[in-house]
């Protein structure tokens, strides 16, 4: 167990990247510019946009970098929101949804550059595909594919069930919509890399420091346990981890659990056969699988949602079920890792960024797909704080309600519906 892997939950990511020394928590009173709540990729994206741009910045992390979402999830980088662009249309008019999807474009580009540009050794792999298992959704996935050409020049390939079956070895999809721009990454390997970007930016981060309390004003505060931070502008960046800091903000979010095993060690030559051409791999199904291979030759497969935020009772054995019906070859092969963490939903599955006050700015609500619209997050919320405020403008039209039933009921009205979708994946 490295140092890092003592702290964060464990995973094999956190076993597998170095550990680091614990950055100073936050201790006394201090001015800044603009203070980040959250060291995740919204909140280092954040922090090192303004950080570049001359701002003197204070990151506020209740853990270490990395710890939530950002350092757990399943390292699939893709183009688009958690909603479909017919969503979009739907919330803000086709005018605004091309916008916010090429905004999305832009996203895939910043988190390829700023690998590159800061070095960041994260494992980079291209390609992504996007797999069918009922004939719906085939059907559903050829259509967003020819929407996506005509409508928002963005050409993607189909490949039919033997075209498929060259590059993934399993007998279960039926063909797969592939997207040669998105890929995936090591989720904790890069949020360190945003972190240490940051720092060399001129950025402080202070972890181990839970924020108590967020006081709105002309310059609002930030306090700790331990120490006050007091700035021109704060960015609220804890997605599914507020606790009670802005109430607002929690009741249009729902924390969701979601799980991903790592698999024993299966060699170069085995993995590589189940995924010839290294992509990245999800299926549409409202309770999805996702997977793709590590750097060390493991099969990393995750899924098996939670709406009720418990675990799923015999978690491993699931997983290993649903590892072994997508790859029947595994059925020699356990999973020496399982863990899990909270992804942050919202009723339409848009993202909700934007403002609270003039000055304290936010962003929430990825809905499974953060990898790389939290990067763009962070950069539009320092651009808005800049005096750039147009894309963001975009974003806050985006209409979201609260879930229904308030804090003891929506959790259960939740799990209500989304057993009607497994349902309906299950029947048709």
């Amino acid at each position: 167990m490295t140092a890092a892997g003592e702290v964060h939950a464990p995973s094999w990511y956190a076993d597998s990247v170095p550990g680091t020394p614990l950055r100073a928590p936050l201790a006394g009173d201090l001015n800044a510019d603009v203070c980040v709540l959250g060291a995740g990729y919204t909140g280092l994206s954040a922090a090192l946009t303004l950080a570049e741009r001359g701002y003197r910045v204070v990151l506020l992390e209740a853990h270490r970098v990395g710890w939530g979402a950002s350092g757990r999830n399943g390292g699939q980088a893709i183009v688009g929101y958690g909603c479909e662009v017919d969503t979009l249309e739907h919330l803000v008019g086709a005018e605004d949804a091309r916008a916010l999807f090429a905004f999305s474009r832009d996203g895939m580009r910043l988190l390829r550059d700023r690998i590159a540009r800061h070095q960041i050794d994260c494992d980079w792999r291209d390609g992504h595909a996007s797999v069918p298992i009922k004939p719906r959704q085939e059907r559903m996935l050829r259509a967003g594919l020819i929407d996506l050409a005509q409508r928002y020049d963005y050409p993607l390939e189909w490949w039919d069930r033997a075209q498929l079956r060259g590059q993934l070895d399993s007998p279960r999809y039926r063909g797969a919509m592939f997207d040669p721009h998105s890929g995936h990454l090591h989720p904790l390997a890069y949020a360190q890399g945003l972190a240490r970007a940051a720092e060399g930016a001129g950025a402080v981060i202070h972890e181990q420091s839970p924020v108590l309390q967020l006081i709105r004003g002309a310059r609002p505060q930030l306090r700790t346990a331990h120490g006050t931070v007091t700035a021109d502008h704060v960015v609220i960046a804890g997605n599914a981890w507020l606790e009670g800091i802005a109430p607002e903000l929690e009741s249009r979010i729902m924390p969701v659990g979601t799980y991903i095993g790592a698999s024993t060690v299966l060699g170069q030559a085995r993995a590589q056969s189940l995924i010839r051409n290294d992509m990245a791999v999800a299926d549409v199904s409202w309770a999805l699988d996702y997977f793709r291979l590590s750097r060390d030759h493991r099969l990393l497969f995750g899924g098996q949602a939670s709406y009720s935020a418990l675990p799923p009772p015999g978690l491993r054995g699931v997983m290993t079920r649903r590892m072994r019906a997508v790859f029947p070859q595994l059925a020699d092969v356990e999973l020496e890792y399982v863990w899990g963490g909270y992804v942050d939903i919202t009723r339409n599955r848009a993202p909700h960024w934007g403002r609270l006050t003039q000055n304290v700015y936010f962003a929430q609500g990825f809905s499974g797909h953060g990898v790389a619209a939290a990067g763009l997050a962070g950069q539009v919320l320092a651009e808005a704080i800049a005096g750039q405020a147009e894309r963001l403008d975009v974003f806050e039209r985006i209409p979201h309600r609260p879930f229904p039933g308030g804090r003891m009921l929506r959790t259960p009205l939740l799990v209500a519906a989304m057993s009607w979708y497994k349902l309906r994946d299950a029947l048709w």
